[in-house]
């Protein structure tokens, strides 16, 4: 079955984010919830409504929200917006740790925390992220019947 995922993720880890996106749309797949700095900043400029509905427009039609979490992710209040949402429409949730994912400079970092809190969770190079995403994310889609 063919699905289209909503990707969520701290911007500061865009880097590490479009690997896993990358990788998903290499297998044939749909992608949503990525859009460039100079689209973000034109919609952040118009406030938090915009913002809100950007999010609830990308989540239209997704059956599973992906979050990837590195070390901010846990206090970013728009990636705990499009949890809620993602919740609030029924769809699958499961977590990605991008932590060891090397940014553009070869870095690593920490990870803030295991969200979202009480879905299934995976650390994207251990688990075999590359490999395995499609078996989480049928899954999660599983467990809300999608």
């Amino acid at each position: 079955m063919a699905r289209k995922v909503f990707f969520s993720f701290k911007y500061e880890d865009v880097s590490r984010s479009m690997v896993v996106r990358n990788s998903w749309v290499a297998q044939g797949k749909e992608a949503a919830g990525f859009i460039d700095a100079a689209d973000f900043e034109k919609v952040k400029r118009q406030g938090d409504t915009a913002i809100k509905n950007w999010i609830d427009n990308q989540l239209n039609g997704t059956s599973v929200t992906v979050v990837l979490v590195g070390d901010k992710t846990c206090d970013s209040r728009w990636v705990k917006y499009e949890i809620k949402k993602s919740i609030e429409i029924g769809n699958g949730l499961l977590g990605i740790d991008v932590s060891k994912i090397k940014d553009l400079k070869g870095n690593t970092s920490e990870r803030c925390g295991r969200i979202p809190e009480g879905y299934d969770f995976y650390l994207w190079n251990n688990d075999d992220g590359y490999h395995k995403m499609g078996e989480w994310i049928e899954k999660a889609a599983k467990k809300v019947g999608r």
